[in-house]
Order: structure tokens, then sequence, then C-alpha cells
């Protein structure tokens, strides 16, 4: 580990940045005795793990504090007896410690399930950005050196950390525009997610390249002789286009691999803005470019500064090609995003930029603030995070990024809340739209305002894509209408104490509303009411503590069960935590029970079910013809167990994911699993469950359990599938 920790300082010192060595090589020293004895899963000594971190931070151009946080950020926690962030503090300083905090793995706090202690490692890592984006970029360091040495690891726990890699660390690399680490990331999660789809793409890049291999150098030379000849300092790239790219571009657009038209891509890097239009120019002069494939992010940056100019070109061999023109600093922003700003700029005016380009981690962060609801924070996570974008312009001219599918209300809250909250209609390019409309890219909107305006409606929280708008029209509603909150609070509190069989007075209602309100931080009767009444959270998340304070008074009264009681004793059984509540389904004209869907028939909505009441562990609902219902009805003792049961109606867009099983016959070979997978990528249909296996024909058996919404869906899923090459047949399956 000492040579690679040479390696380390050699190349720092070769970078000609002003590092601290000594303070660096005093970190490691350190580092190294704490980790004395510890060993990775691969052998290796556990040192080697934080000294390949500083490495990839100090590729990224980081400062010296962010190297020695690299070195010493698995100290704090898995050395405890040895060290503290005091110590830490006053060896390295202030700034090296809360570093090394941020990067502390987060303790498990105590939650309900793996979900919400997910999203509370996420919004702590959010708050750690926030304090010091350096955070991030060491996390993600982190990661990326993980995922290089993740064959250490039993397979289960390579594909979950594949699966949390490719949704949480890459789309946070992209969206702070590191597309090295992103690209790395991506492809090393596909390798352990699709390892068969994985190898196809690769076999086909190997093919096509071998095929072409000169083709980039041919471009380039072409390129060079043209930019010299008209006097430009340029510096010439050339890449093939990654593995994860190809495959998500193969299946979220349903194009064959001889389809993609940037395969190839060649990078002009120049001085100027004004010689990136000139060489613009110089590239469409020699070759032929594709109509539509042309793309001004210098004029118009993406969120995460990403510039540069593209264009699809025909090369002379008639094969297409992407040409990049970016200028230096330009490249440096690409490669490195924010983090970039290390490399070039300091002092107070350098913080204030980067700030105003990561002003969406502390709208998230307010966004959750007002809510408290961890559901609500992580669809803002995901919407604001991994996002889409569509661009738009203000009647001035500013461009203004949107999620794609958000609504010109989105847009109003964007410009300001003041806005928003005073609209009273939209117009698109001049011509008047509902205020539900999605914009397209390049539109023109127009907010008409009033001040006479009433405010939003509680409708519009409905509508809104973007978790910055939703969050300002609840703090509309909770600053405006609190009266009015607090009466609805109130009757959805008492509606559902109702509901639960129990006549309470106005003061055992207040002692069960200010026990759960505390709970979640809120100390009045009338805040929790407002709260719920806003929207700030919702009431379904309560209404187990509800039960369960019902429950409590009830004992202690030594009262005798009442007939709703004792229907739900018997039905409800106990409360297991690994069962969602209702379930959109209803048991005899009646919702809110206990009910988890049998695995041996999956049923979904639109499916003929009925209920089987087990013991203590709520209703297990089957469809009708299930086998294991029909056999259990044939025995007596369990025939009053059986009850009605029917689907809730609910609206399409907010209708549940249910597990469905899919028995699929193909003829066995390489690429059939791509295809499927491919295929249900497409329509975004997730898979939790995939095995395979021979039949006695020689062909295969493939069983799948995915996630769906109703029958509906899963027709349309089972049609799509039938069209795969090599799909022989496509059925339903029961398990047993």
């Amino acid at each position: 580990m000492y040579e690679q920790m040479i390696s380390l300082l050699d190349y720092l010192e070769k970078s000609e940045r002003n590092y601290d060595l000594p303070k660096i090589t005093e970190a490691f020293y350190y580092a190294d005795k704490l980790h004395e004895g510890q060993m990775r899963l691969s052998g290796e000594p556990y040192i080697s793990h934080p000294v390949a971190v500083a490495r990839i931070v100090a590729e990224l151009g980081l400062d010296t504090d962010s190297i020695c946080a690299a070195l010493l950020h698995d100290t704090v926690e898995d050395c405890s007896d040895k060290t503290n962030l005091e110590t830490l503090a006053k060896m390295f300083g202030k700034d090296v410690a809360l570093l090394v905090d941020g990067l502390t793995k987060i303790i498990q706090v105590q939650v309900a399930d793996k979900e919400e202690a997910h999203i509370e490692n996420i919004r702590k890592m959010l708050l750690a950005m926030n304090k010091d984006i350096r955070v991030i970029f060491i996390k993600l360091c982190d990661r990326l050196h993980n995922m290089r040495t993740l064959s250490a690891k039993k397979e289960d726990r390579q594909r979950a950390i594949a699966l949390e890699t490719m949704y949480i660390y890459a789309p946070l690399a992209h969206r702070l525009g590191i597309q090295r680490i992103k690209q790395e990331l991506e492809n090393i999660s596909l390798f352990y997610l699709d390892n068969v789809g994985y190898q196809e793409v690769y076999e086909e890049v190997e093919k096509k390249f071998g095929r072409s291999g000169d083709f980039i150098d041919v471009a380039k030379s072409l390129l060079s002789e043209k930019l010299t000849e008209n006097g430009i300092s340029f510096t010439l790239e050339g890449r093939v286009k990654s593995v994860y790219s190809l495959y998500r571009k193969m299946y979220s657009q349903n194009k064959a691999f001889d389809e993609i038209y940037d395969f190839y891509a060649v990078r002009v890097i120049v001085d100027t803005e004004l010689e990136c239009y000139t060489a613009l120019g110089l590239v469409h002069e020699m070759f032929k470019s594709i109509p539509g494939r042309f793309k001004d992010y210098i004029s118009t940056p993406k969120p995460n500064l990403y510039r540069s100019l593209h264009t699809t070109v025909i090369g002379q061999s008639g094969i297409p090609f992407e040409v990049q023109i970016r200028t230096r600093q330009m490249h440096e922003e690409a490669q490195f995003g924010i983090a970039a700003h290390w490399k070039y700029k300091s002092g107070e005016k350098s913080r204030g930029d980067i700030d105003e380009k990561l002003r969406w981690i502390a709208q998230l962060l307010e966004s959750d603030e007002n809510t408290r609801d961890p559901d609500e924070f992580i669809h803002s996570f995901k919407t604001d995070i991994f996002h889409d974008e569509t661009f738009v312009f203000t009647p001035k001219g500013d461009v203004i990024s949107l999620p794609l599918g958000s609504t010109v209300i989105d847009f109003a809250y964007a410009i300001h809340s003041a806005v928003g909250n005073k609209m009273t209609g939209a117009k698109i390019n001049g011509v008047i739209v509902p205020i539900d409309k999605i914009p397209g890219n390049g539109d023109i909107i127009e907010i008409i305002t009033s001040n006479s305006s009433k405010g939003p409606s509680r409708d519009w929280l409905k509508i809104v894509k973007t978790g910055q708008a939703r969050s300002k029209i609840r703090q509309w509603f909770k600053r405006e209408k609190r009266t009015e909150n607090i009466q609805v609070g109130k009757a959805e509190v008492e509606r559902e104490i109702k509901r639960i069989g129990r006549q309470l007075t106005d003061s055992e209602i207040n002692d069960i509303v200010i026990t759960i309100a505390k709970r979640v931080g809120i100390q009045t009767v009338d805040d929790f009411y407002n709260t719920i009444g806003f929207g700030g959270i919702s009431l379904s998340r309560f209404i187990p503590k509800i039960k369960e304070e019902v429950e409590k008074l009830r004992a202690s009264e030594d009262l005798p069960l009442t007939a709703e009681e004792e229907l739900a004793q018997v039905k409800l059984a106990k409360v297991n935590k690994r069962m969602r509540s209702s379930g959109g389904v209803i048991i005899d004209g009646e919702s809110g029970y206990q009910v988890k869907f049998a695995k041996c028939c999956n049923p979904l909505p639109g499916d003929k079910i009925v209920g089987f009441v087990t013991r203590g562990f709520g209703v297990s609902i089957h469809k009708a013809d299930c086998p294991n219902v029909i056999a259990s009805r044939g025995n007596e003792d369990n025939l009053a167990r059986w009850v009605r049961a029917e689907w809730e109606q609910v609206e399409e867009s907010k209708s549940s994911t249910y597990e469905a099983l899919i028995q699929i016959g193909a003829e066995d070979g390489i690429g059939v699993l791509a295809g499927i997978s491919m295929a249900l990528a497409d329509m975004k249909v997730s898979i939790s469950q995939i095995n395979t296996q021979p039949n006695k024909e020689g062909d295969m058996v493939i069983n799948l359990v995915v996630g769906c919404r109703n029958v509906s869906h899963y027709d349309s899923i089972v049609s799509r599938l039938r069209s795969v090459p090599k799909v022989i047949s496509v059925r339903r399956g029961f398990m047993n």
C-alpha cells in the first residue's frame, strides 16, 4: 500500500497544484495505523480502499482537505475506539473533520421499514451536500472504488449495491455534471444487473469497432487538416459510445444497433466560444449533416453546467458520427462538472457560482421541511434529480429548465412563488392554454396573474410535477388558510377514529393526537391538524398509530370490545409491518382491512377475487379461480373464513403496483433474456424475480415476477413480450 501512496503523492506533485503534501502524508500514516489489521473481502489490507478513493478524488482536482478526508473517511466509524471527530479536528483541521462527519456511514435510525431507512439516508446525504458539496464528490469517489471491487461480494449484495448505484449515485453524478464517474458507475452497474445484455452489447461494439476501427483516426485526420488551414488552435479526441449508453438507447428507443448514429464521436476542443462556431461551420463544409441532429448547449446550457455544440454528420465512408465542439473550460466542466470549479476558480465569487448551481438541493430540503412526509420527499427527489429536462422560455427570453412532464403551473412557481400564487391563466406561444398544459421544448410561456386572485387551488397539488411547486402551494395554504386547515384536519382524524369503531370524548381525542404529533416533532394539536389540512403530511401514515393509541385507551379503561372491534380483531388479527394496509381492496363492503396478496396466484385489479381470514396475519386475497381456493372451499372447517372481496375503484394515475408471474416459453439461445429485459424496460415495467430452466423439448422456460397496475396493464405486457424474437409462448402463471 505504500507503493500506492507513493504513486498518489507523485501524481499530486506533478499536478502543479498547491497541495499540502506533508498534511496528506500525515493523514495517510494516521489512517494506516488506525486500520491496521483490518482487511477487505478481497483479502487486501483495508487501507488500500481509502488510498484508492483519495486518488480518484485527486483526479477530480479537489483540494488538500478533500484528499485528507478521503484517506480518513472510514476511521470514525470503523475505528471508533481509537479516534473521533474532535481528534481529527485537532490534527487535520475543522474542515477535514466536517467532511469526515458528512461521509461517515449513516447510523441506522429507528424506522418502520428498509424503504424508510433508505429515504432517511438520502435525506442526510442531501443535508451533508448542502453544507459542503465536497462531501458528495468524495462519496461518489468512494462508491466508484467500491464498484470497481464489487466482485469480492456475494451475488445478492452485488445486485443490491449495483441497483442502488444505478438509481442513486449515477444520476447524482450526472446532475452534478461529473460524466467520467457517471459513465463508469453505469457500466459497472449494468455488468452486475444484466450481465447477458451487457455482454451482448459489448460484443457488438467489439465487432463494429473491428470492422471500422480506423474510422475515428481518419475523421480526426481530416478535421485536423481543415482546422489547421484556418488557423484554429485545437485538441482532437475520439470515443466510442459506452456500453450502458448503447444498451439504454437500444431498449428505451427500441433501436437496432446499426440505427444508433452517435456510436462514434470526435471531440474538438478549442480556445474560445467564437472558435466553437467557426469550427462548426468548417465541419458542415466537410461533411453532410443529418437534419434534426444539431444541439446548441452553449447558448442553452444544461442545468448540470454542460456546454457544447453537438452535430451528427455522415463520414466519407458513409458512416454517421457525432462531432462535439467546446472550449477547454467547457471540456473541464463536461468531465468534472461542478468539481471543475476547484480547478480554476477561487474566492467568494466562485462559491457564489457553485451555490447558484446547487439551489436544487436547498429546494429539495425546503420541500421536505414543509411536508414531513417520506413518500412525498422521495417523489420530489426522483422528480428533481432523475428527470429529463424540458427547456422553455420566458417572454423576455430567459431559459427555464423543468422536469419533463411539468405543467405551466410548475413554470409559474419556478419563476417565483408570488407569480404562482397570483396565477389565473397562461399562454404558450401567445395562445391561452389550460393550466394543466405541458409545454414542449422551446415554447415561450407567459403567466397571466391578477392581484384579485384568491390563490392556488388544492387541486393544483394533483396537477404539478415538481416538488418545488408542490412545496410552495402547501406553504401558501399553511400561511393563508390555517383556520380552514385545522377544520379539515380535525374532521379527517375524527372520521378515522369513528371508522375504527370507538366513541371518544374530545379530551381523549386530544390526548391521542398530541401523543402522535410529538412523535413527528409537532408540539400542539392545532399544528397537527393544520399540517394534515394543508397536505404537509398524509393522515394515512398515522392510521396504525391511531389504532394503537385507541387500543391502549380501551385496555386502560378495561372496556369490552364493541361489535365493530370484535369484527376487526377477527379479520385484521395482528398488524404485520411487511403488509400494505387495505391494498386497494374492500372486504365485505368496507376498506381499511389489513390484507396481503397470495403468492400462489398474485391477483391483480380486474381479477375476480375472494378473501381468506388468516390466523394472525389479516386477510389473504386470492384470485377466485386460484387452485388453492377451490381446494380450500372443499374443507368445511374453512368455509366460515372466506369473505367477499372486491377491488377499490381508484384513478389510473394513483393505482398501486402489484406482483404478477409470467411464464415464457422461448427458444434456447443468447439474446432472449436481453430482448425480454429491453422490452420490459421500454414499458417501464420492473422485474423483481427471474429464473430460467430447460424443458423437455430443448427450449427454455423463463419465469418472471413483474410489477403491473392491473389486468389491462398485464395484458399489454404479455402482448409486448409475444413480439420479442425467439419467444414461443407467454402465459400467466400460478406459484406453488
